[in-house]
């Protein structure tokens, strides 16, 4: 296994292997470039496209920030506001008509709670996936390995720990139901 695949797979993996950091470096170049365009720029749809996994169009504000961009993939019709972070060193799945606001953060690495193995530089990841049309309030958090479901709703400055089900609106740190108006 390489530790690309071992990365994806949600097992611990050197951060460090020459492949990675490869992949990283292409990453900051096309996010460099990507978020000194503005609204209109002809290199806009090239840099998204060799950026991403599956970019299919998708609005994306500036400045946009990814760790490799190739994990991330969004179904049509999304939409994300400025200063987002999708940390994908697993994949990144959105739905059909995502928007995502100011400063929303995706975030599937992971490391270790023991200080030694932190120390000895051990992570790994978890995917995140997130329905079609799924509104994400500014500033909300989504951590590794969580699930939002289609329809959902995530309040801004939520920080979301566990999965979401359809339809549901969330809000809080940790997220919780919102509770029904009476």
């Amino acid at each position: 296994m390489t530790a690309r695949e071992d990365m994806l797979a949600g097992r611990p993996y050197a951060p460090g292997d020459g492949e990675l950091v490869a992949m990283r470096r292409t990453a900051q170049g096309l996010m460099r470039d990507y978020n000194a365009t503005i609204i209109g720029d002809k290199t806009r749809a090239r840099l998204l496209t060799q950026m991403l996994g599956t970019w299919n169009g998708t609005v994306v504000r500036v400045p946009f920030h990814v760790d490799y961009g190739k994990h991330i993939h969004f179904g049509p019709d999304c939409f994300v506001n400025f200063g987002c972070f999708f940390m994908d060193i697993c994949e990144i799945r959105i739905g059909a008509r995502c928007q995502f606001g100011t400063g929303v953060q995706l975030l599937t690495e992971d490391r270790p709670r023991d200080a030694k193995e932190r120390a000895a530089g051990v992570e790994w990841g978890k995917p995140i996936t997130i329905g079609d049309d799924v509104w994400v309030g500014g500033g909300a958090i989504i951590l590794p390995g969580v699930t939002v479901g289609d329809g959902a709703i995530i309040g801004a400055g939520a920080i979301v720990t566990r999965d979401v089900p359809a339809g549901a609106t969330v809000v809080g740190n940790p997220a919780r139901p919102m509770p029904a108006k009476g």
